[in-house]
Parts: C-alpha cells; structure tokens; sequence
C-alpha cells in the first residue's frame, strides 16, 4: 500500500473520530450522574448550524464553536428541565429533542445553504512536523482533534480522582443515598447534563467548521446515534470512548477510501459499514450481561424526586 495513501487514510479517521469523542465523553458524563439522553443528534445539528452560522457572521471560529457550546447547553438546559425538574420520560423526552433539533437546524439553516467558510487551521509544529510518516500522522491536525484528546483524558481524571468525580458517579449508582447524606442530585445531574450539551454541540460544530466547512440539512447522518452506542461499547469507561470513537471513524471513512484500497465492495455496500459496525458492537456487548451490569450506572435512565 502507497504510504502516503495509508497516511491520509489515518489522518482522516482522525478528524471523522473527533466529533464522535466530543458528544460521546459528554453523554457518557451525563449517564454517569444516571441521565439517559437521546437528543444528542438534535443538539449536534444545532451546534452545527450555531457554529456554522456565528463562524459565517464574524469571521471568528473560535467565537462559533463557543457559540455552538452555548446552543448544545441551551437544548440540553431544556431536556434537563423537562426530565429533571417536571419529571417527564428520560427515553421519550430525548426523542422529542432529536426530531425538535433536526427540525429547528433545518429551519435556522435555511439560509446558509451553499455557503462556506474556512475550515479550522491545521497545526504545525517545528521539526515534529517534518518527520517522515510520523509527522503527518500525528502533528498536522487542527486543535480540536488534539482538544477532543485532551477532554478524554481530563474526564477520565476527573472521574476518577476528584470529589466531583465521586459525586457524580455517586449519584448516578444511588440517588437516594447521595440525597440521603446531603448531596444535591438534581444540580449535580443538570450539571452533567449541561456538560454533555456543550460537548454535542461543539461536537456538531466542528463537522461544520473543519470536516465540511458548510452547513448542509442532515448533516449529522446519525452520528449522534453512533456516539450513543460508543458509550456502551466503551462501558462507561473515558478510555473505551476513544478508542471506540476512532475505530467507528475508521470505519466511516473506510466508505470513502473503500476503492481507492481496492476493496472490489458495492458502494451501497460500504455507505452502510458505520452502522452495521454499530449494531455488530453492541451486540457483540450485549452478549454478556454481566459487563453491563457491572459498569452501568444502576440509576441510568430512572428520574429522582427528593423526598
């Protein structure tokens, strides 16, 4: 195989598993506290247009992926005053939100169809760069894929060794017991909840702003879904969110570089890979309850009313 082509392969799994790190290290935040949210295709479309939108305006990447922060928090804001505080259906309210998201990005896009802007800057760094193979597999990307790294690592930490962390895993396995010592479990969930909104929309921003600088209806094509079944096959785990994100990227962008690799594969064939690689992962999970079981959050999906 042409090096050079095995390169950027590689290097395009990179940037196609970065969105999926994003909204999938966010929402495993939010199941972690016990809060099953399946809005995150909605709030990733929002984001997108946000983003794309603000980026358009001012010229300003950075102010659009803020601005697609502040719109993934914003939907998340109201799934989390519906399931948390009026105490509706966590399944059926996250449902509600994707086809309110996909429905409202539609609208808002309107008139941003056919636009473009410049793709988010790749990085260089002296002499790193210039290694042959090494330096443009890892140190010629944009920020964000560097940031979606960087986020992984920072919540697995935060997971793990701060009190935080405990709270958040403590109210996600007992709610009651954490109400019953004095913890706040409805702001620790609307706090989680918040965190996996900005990281679904910076998510679905960074599809608009640097994998396809333009905004396009649709655009997500399911990823949302994928990001939620990342978190699954991960099993709750930061680590196992990442390496699944990249082998799901790897897996989308094989569609795209199938022929060039010489795959003598139907193209329907491969547009379908990324999801049949979803559905073969989970139950491939599922196989063993007794892994889930061990690593799902005993509350996931219940809602909690203080006594």
């Amino acid at each position: 195989m042409n090096p050079e082509y095995l390169i950027a392969f590689l290097a395009s799994t990179a940037g196609a598993a970065t969105p999926l790190v994003f909204a999938s290290v966010g929402e495993l935040v939010a199941e972690r506290s016990g809060v099953l949210n399946l809005g995150l295709e909605g709030m990733m479309l929002v984001g997108a247009v946000v983003g794309f939108s603000v980026t358009l305006g001012t010229g300003s990447a950075g102010l659009g992926l803020l601005a697609a922060m502040a719109a993934g928090m914003a939907m998340a804001l109201l799934f989390g005053f519906l399931v948390l505080t009026l105490q509706t259906n966590q399944v059926a309210t996250g449902l509600a939100l994707t086809l309110f998201g996909v429905g409202l990005s539609a609208f808002a896009g309107r008139g941003l169809v056919g636009q473009t802007v410049e793709p988010l800057a790749k990085l260089s760094f002296p002499l790193l760069s210039d290694i042959p193979f090494l330096g443009p597999l890892l140190f010629r990307f944009d920020a964000m894929v560097y940031a979606s790294v960087l986020v992984v690592v920072a919540v697995g930490w935060m997971l793990a060794r701060t009190r935080l962390g405990l709270l958040i895993r403590a109210v996600g396995e007992s709610p009651h017991s954490a109400h019953a010592i004095g913890f706040h479990v409805i702001g620790l969930r609307y706090g989680s909840v918040m965190f996996g909104g900005a990281m679904a929309g910076l998510a679905g921003a960074y599809m608009s702003l640097a994998l396809t600088p333009m905004w396009v209806e649709g655009m997500t094509a399911g990823r949302g879904w994928i990001a939620l079944a990342q978190v699954v096959f991960a099993t709750w785990k930061p680590r196992g969110v990442l390496l699944g994100a990249y082998l799901f990227g790897g897996v989308t962008v094989l569609q795209f570089h199938g022929q060039g690799l010489g795959l003598a594969v139907p193209s329907e064939f491969l547009s379908m890979l990324p999801y049949l690689a979803t559905i073969a992962v989970l139950v491939y999970i599922c196989r063993d309850p007794k892994t889930i079981l061990l690593n799902k959050p005993m509350s996931l999906g219940q809602n909690f009313k203080a006594d």
